[in-house]
């Protein structure tokens, strides 16, 4: 599959400390309820602050914030606080048990519905309980415009990220008759 979304995830450690990871492997998977799936490997740090608080936040990066998202995918919370090193801040969400990056143009805060173990990836589905936008990446009608948010993908093919492109055709338009 390819292109994939460029996604950090943020959660609590057991602690209770701020961690963030990045993942490609997630995406909206459900209208109703409204619902986001992230595979993370159980290896990894962020894996048991998901599971034991049952939330997770995606943030959503701009362009402008490639090295940071690559960053939280290379360095492991274990060793170090990614955040602070990055001089990014989170901010405790209201309504689940995860912080949010406040830098970031867009923001789910999700709570964990089910968790599928795959293989050496874990499917955590989480509602997405509320949307955070920056007020400057939405359009005239409030709505999230992607020029604005500039989010960049990941091909694992060759290892690259990519800008997301310029507008090509209006969906549920083009392909009438």
């Amino acid at each position: 599959m390819c292109p994939l979304p460029v996604l950090v995830i943020g959660s609590y450690d057991g602690e209770g400390r701020a961690n963030i990871m990045t993942v490609s492997w997630g995406g909206i998977c459900c209208s109703d309820p409204p619902s986001v799936a992230v595979s993370v490997r159980r290896g990894r740090y962020s894996y048991e602050g998901i599971a034991e608080h049952e939330a997770f936040t995606v943030n959503v990066p701009s362009a402008s914030q490639v090295r940071d998202a690559d960053y939280a995918g290379i360095y492991s919370g274990r060793d170090e606080d990614k955040l602070k090193a990055l001089g990014l801040r989170a901010v405790k969400s209201e309504l689940v048990n995860a912080p949010y990056i406040e830098e970031f143009p867009l923001v789910l805060e999700c709570a964990l519905r089910q968790t599928i173990k795959l293989g050496v990836h874990t499917q955590f589905i989480g509602e997405i309980m509320d949307v955070k936008i920056d007020e400057e990446a939405v359009d005239e009608q409030g709505r999230p415009d992607v020029s604005k948010i500039q989010p960049f993908i990941f091909a694992p093919g060759d290892g690259w990220y990519y800008r997301v492109g310029e507008r090509m055709a209006q969906s549920y338009s083009v392909g009438k008759k």
